[in-house]
C-alpha cells in the first residue's frame, strides 16, 4: 500500500502509520484504489502486475495450507496438532484467512464490459 501511495494512488492516510505486525482486515476504503488500477491496466501496468503477483502468492499459499491440512489428516487424523493446536480444525479455519481480500473483492465490484455489437 505504501508503494501504491508513492506512485500517487489515494491510499487512505491511516496506512502511513499502520501497524503491519497486525493481521490485515478488509477495508472498503481501499476499493477505489484497486478499481482505478484494474480499470486502466495499461496506464497502471506496474501496479496491476504487482497486484496480480500478490494474488498468485496468496493462491499458492492457500494451496499449501490445503495440502498441509490434508497431509495432517492423513498422518495424524483428527488428533491434537503437533504444535498444540486443535489440528485439522485449526487448519481448516486457516483456509478462510486471506492476505489481500481487496484484490479478490475488486473483481466483484468492477463494472462488466459493455456488450459489443456484431456486424
Amino acid at each position: 500500500l505504501k508503494y501504491l501511495a508513492r506512485f500517487g494512488h489515494a491510499v487512505p492516510v491511516v496506512y502511513e502509520t499502520h501497524d503491519w505486525t497486525q493481521p490485515h482486515v478488509a477495508d472498503d476504503a481501499l476499493q477505489p484504489v484497486f478499481e482505478r488500477i484494474y480499470q486502466d491496466t495499461d496506464r497502471y501496468w506496474r501496479e496491476y502486475s504487482l497486484c496480480e503477483d500478490l494474488v498468485d502468492l496468496e493462491t499458492a499459499f492457500q494451496l499449501w495450507r490445503f495440502r498441509h491440512m490434508r497431509t495432517v489428516m492423513r498422518v495424524i487424523g483428527f488428533k491434537r496438532g503437533t504444535g498444540g493446536s486443535s489440528g485439522v480444525g485449526f487448519l481448516r479455519q486457516a483456509l478462510e484467512l486471506t492476505f489481500f481480500p481487496e484484490l479478490f473483492q475488486v473483481r466483484t465490484t468492477l463494472q462488466a464490459a459493455p456488450p459489443t455489437e456484431l456486424g
